[in-house]
């Protein structure tokens, strides 16, 4: 469940309705067949700076898809994750010996 608070100013609630409106266009472009169900930003996220700047990019969608999908992201500032993502109930378990796209 999502619930703002009154301490979240206007900006930052536009940012985060923006934010959900992409990752409702990601959705709808696997949907579409314009990315894969098994490769795309969603699965793969979060993107780690050492993933995105390697040398080799094998996905069917963008570095700047993965690095920035929203405008405002470079303007502000970018937060990289250290990590990638756990293996789900086994990385809930077993967080160091899980680790994805480090």
């Amino acid at each position: 469940m999502i619930e703002p608070t009154e301490s979240e100013d206007k900006v930052e609630l536009d940012r985060f309705a923006d934010a959900l409106i992409i990752i409702r266009g990601e959705i709808d472009k696997i949907a579409k067949g314009v990315y894969k169900k098994d490769d795309n930003p969603l699965v793969n996220a979060p993107h780690t700076e050492s993933h995105v700047t390697a040398d080799e990019w094998k996905h069917c969608y963008t570095r700047q898809v993965a690095a920035f999908p929203a405008k405002w992201i470079k303007a502000r500032g970018k937060y990289w994750p250290s990590i990638g993502r756990n293996d789900d109930a086994y990385g809930d378990r077993n967080f160091c010996g899980s680790l994805k796209n480090y």
